[in-house]
Order: structure tokens, then sequence, then C-alpha cells
């Protein structure tokens, strides 16, 4: 059975043995929780929660849980954001040993888009950028609550948010996540930045360093169309939506503010709208503008070989790109003087096609079983409150409008899946599951059209 097993099936399957494992560390580990311990319900969807770098969250991780429980979800988050994969890949070559072929294949999947990397020392650098990244985020974020911490307790909340951060995983320490901080300019840099790092995937990192250190070989000084089009769509929707979230809550949530921190959280709601889930205002008092924005933001996610879930930025890309060469009267797909693959533009509409249809799914659920999931102060708000959730579940966001706590048992089961299925992806899950094709010849039927539009 472990032969038959193809690097799609022993990528979706650490994932789930990870989840499994946490879940029962929740269960029968001493000394995590302050209170009562956690039931099997709630326990997976907080492991799951957890190892899919999410951020909902069904009971409150700073009141609920030890430090020692808190330092366990850390460890989860940690090898979840990562994913399994590579510390297997890390421990292997750190020993001096050789991948398997399966292994190999797995690990060198990212750079067929740019052949010139090697994977060795992408596996390598994915883990030393991300602990330099942390260990940066932690000191600044030190710097910037010592002062109202103390020295000592402020150690602890900076390394969990920063490797919350930098994971997208949207965790906190604190009650009411940001909010307290969101007049501190340089917390709320730190971890935006952190979030934007990770977010932008480990392959666009690797390719922007090779650029810098080799700025005078121009066989090196290229980047590939991947990286173009992650940076510049990344881009794109953190100016879009900056303008949009200053325009929506200027004078709504984030009235009362002076008008630089304004302007700042803002651009801090537009980061962790795709990706991360820390929030610096409530997002059960936005408007209904702000709310529905931030769900095609949470459905977008943020690039591929990164922390985060969603669709991806690349497939937005390509979906607008495929529109725009469409509406031109032109074949093929274009950007920067290169054409994108039929089967990759394929497969970025059929991408899109199944989260639209699995987010669709799980709001039917969320409706159906629909009782007492949302509190008194949103009743006129009940199916946007769900659409937020399930979206965000699916992009692996975290943020919620307040009804995580609340949910059913149908609505917690699909959350869960939909958190799983966001984190490795509806395509490699969809592989994994499938049963081999049949190989019934070289033929094809004949030619026949539908009419479409």
């Amino acid at each position: 059975m472990w032969r038959r097993l193809g690097p799609t099936h022993v990528f979706v399957a650490s994932f789930a043995l990870l989840i499994l494992l946490g879940t029962l560390g929740l269960l029968v580990l001493p000394g995590l929780y302050t209170g009562e311990r956690l039931g099997f319900l709630d326990a997976l969807f907080t492991a799951t929660s957890a190892v899919c770098v999410t951020g909902l969250i069904v009971v409150d991780t700073a009141t609920y849980f030890t430090t020692s429980g808190q330092a366990f979800l850390l460890i989860l988050i940690q090898l979840g954001g990562l994913g399994m994969i590579t510390f297997a890949t890390l421990i292997i070559l750190g020993i001096g040993g050789r991948l398997s072929l399966r292994h190999e294949e797995l690990s060198t999947a990212a750079t067929q888009v740019a052949p010139h990397l090697d994977y060795q020392h992408l596996t390598r650098n994915i883990v030393l950028f991300t602990m330099a990244a942390e260990a940066l985020g932690a000191v600044l974020l030190w710097f910037a609550w010592a002062p109202r911490l103390g020295s000592g307790e402020a150690i602890w909340h900076a390394v969990f948010q920063s490797i919350s951060a930098f994971c997208n995983a949207g965790f906190s320490t604190f009650s009411d996540s940001l909010i307290w901080t969101r007049e501190n300019p340089l917390a709320i840099g730190a971890i935006g930045g952190l979030i934007v790092i990770g977010g932008i995937g480990f392959l666009t990192l690797e390719e922007l360093w090779i650029v810098r250190r080799y700025a005078r070989d121009v066989r090196l000084r290229r980047l590939s169309l991947h990286s173009r089009l992650v940076l510049a769509t990344t881009g794109l929707l953190l100016l879009v939506g900056w303008a949009s979230y200053a325009m929506f809550e200027w004078r709504a949530a984030l009235d009362g503010l002076p008008s630089w921190a304004r302007s700042m959280n803002a651009l801090f709601m537009s980061i962790t709208a795709r990706t991360a889930g820390f929030n610096t205002v409530d997002y059960g008092t936005v408007t209904e503008s702000t709310a529905f924005f931030t769900i095609l933001l949470m459905f977008v996610g943020g690039s591929p070989g990164s922390t985060a879930g969603g669709i991806k930025t690349t497939t937005l890309a390509l979906i607008a790109l495929l529109a725009w060469s469409r509406l031109r009267g032109r074949e093929y797909t274009h950007a920067w003087s290169r054409t994108v693959p039929d089967e990759t533009v394929s497969r970025a509409v059929g991408l899109l096609a199944v989260g639209a249809t699995l987010a669709t799914a799980a709001i039917f659920v969320f409706t159906a079983t629909a009782g007492s999931d949302v509190p008194p102060g949103l009743a006129d708000r009940g199916f946007l409150a769900r659409v937020f959730e399930v979206i965000s579940a699916f992009g692996t966001v975290g943020l919620s409008m307040g009804i995580t706590a609340t949910l059913g048992t149908a609505a917690k089961v699909s959350t869960i899946l939909l958190m799983f299925v966001g984190r490795v992806g509806p395509l490699a899950l969809a592989a994994a599951i499938a049963l081999p094709m049949r190989r019934s010849g070289r033929f094809r039927f004949a030619h026949e059209d539908v009419i479409v539009g």
C-alpha cells in the first residue's frame, strides 16, 4: 500500500496525520488547559485550525489554554505552516541521507516553474529564512510591547504572535487579537510584514534572494513568470484593499483613531484579509461593504507554496489574463511576453470551479442547519455572517464575525473539512482520492459542440 502512494497522497496524508496527532494531544496531554478539557469535536476543530494555519477558534486561546497549551498549538502551527514534508526533507538532508524518488518528486514540484533553482538549497533556505524572519519579528514585537506588558511577559507574546503571523495562522494570545495595540505602528508593521512575507510563497522569496545576490549575472537576474504574477497580483490586491477599507471604514470601525492610525489599520485590514486572521477591528461591527469585500479577498487567499489558503493569487491572475485574451480575440494566454500553457490555465479554471462549489455546498449546510449560531447582535446579518465564516475557513484565514464558538455540529464538521481542503488544496485532495485512470487505448469520441452563454 505504501509503495502505491504517490507524492500527492503523501502530501495530503502528512497533514491528516498531523491533525490526528494534534487532536490526540489535546485530548490526553496534561497541563494544557486552565479549566475543563476540550471535547473530541472541539479538539479536532482546534487541531485542524492550528495545523491548517487558519485561526478560527471555538474557545479563547488566551484564557482557555495554559502556556503549555499555547506552546502545543504553536508547534502544530509551525509544523502545519511549513509542512511536514519540508521538515522531513530537511532532516534527511541534514543527516546526509538521500531522498527517495517519491520524496524527491514531491520536493521538486515547486521548482518546475523555475528550473534554475536547486531544490535541496530551496528546502534548507525555507527553514532558515523562516526561523530568521520569525526571530526578527519576535524581537520587533518585544520592543513594541515590553514598555506596556513588561520585559518578561512580552517575550512569550512576541514569540507566539511572530510565528503565528509568519505562518498566517491568526492565533493570538490576546483575547481581542490586536485591537488593543492597533495604535502601535511598530507592532502592526511587524505583524503585517510577517504576514505578507509568509503569504508570498517560498519559491518567490528564493528567487528574489537570488536576484539580489547575483544581480550581475544575467542568467539569474530574471524572475520567473510565476514570481512576477505573484508579486504583481499581491501588490495590486493590497493597494485596492487598502483604498477600499479606508473608504468603507474611515468613519465607521476606524472612527476615533488618529488619521495616521486609520490609514495604517486600513492597510493592515487589506493584508490580513487574504491570509492571516489577525484583526484590529471587530468584524462583527463592520459595514456590509467591508464584510463582502473581505469575503472576496479571503476567497483569493495567498500565493502557491506559501502558508496561505484560498484559490491563490496566481489562479486569479491567470483567469483575469484568460478573460483579457478572449476579449482581445487571442487564442492563447500571455503575460510578459510569455505564453502560459493551456493545461495550466485549465487547472486554474478548474480550481476556481471546485473552490466555488465547495464553498456553496458549505454555505448550504450552514443555512440548512442554522439554529442559535448567530449572536443577537448579528441577527439581521445572519446569512452574511455564515458566508463570511465559510470563506474564512476555505481560505484558511481565520477572521470571523463572531459565530465560530456557537456553530452546531454539522457546521463545525463542514468547517473542519473546509480548513483541511483549503490547506492542502482542492486539486491536490482530488488527485489523492481519485481512482486510477484506466488505459483504454489511444482514441477519443467524435466532437460535438455545445452552446455556452
